[in-house]
C-alpha cells in the first residue's frame, strides 16, 4: 500500500492538492476593516525598520570602505 502512495500520478497529487486548498479557504475569513488596517501598519512599520537596517548597514560600509 505504501509503494503505490508514493508512485501517485500527476492528477492524484494535483487531485490532493486542490482538495487541501478547498479545505485551506474553507476555514479562512474575509478580514474586517480594522484588521486589514492593523496588518497594514504593522507591515509598513516592519518594512521601514527593516529598510533602515539595510540604510545603515550602506552607510557603515560606505564609510568603512
Amino acid at each position: 500500500m505504501d509503494e503505490q502512495q508514493e508512485k501517485k500520478t500527476l492528477t492524484g497529487k494535483i487531485k490532493t492538492f486542490l482538495i487541501e486548498c478547498k479545505r485551506v479557504f474553507q476555514v479562512t475569513k474575509k478580514p474586517t476593516k480594522d484588521e486589514l488596517k492593523t496588518i497594514v501598519k504593522v507591515s509598513g512599520i516592519g518594512m521601514l525598520i527593516i529598510g533602515a537596517i539595510g540604510f545603515l548597514v550602506h552607510l557603515i560600509w560606505t564609510l568603512v570602505s
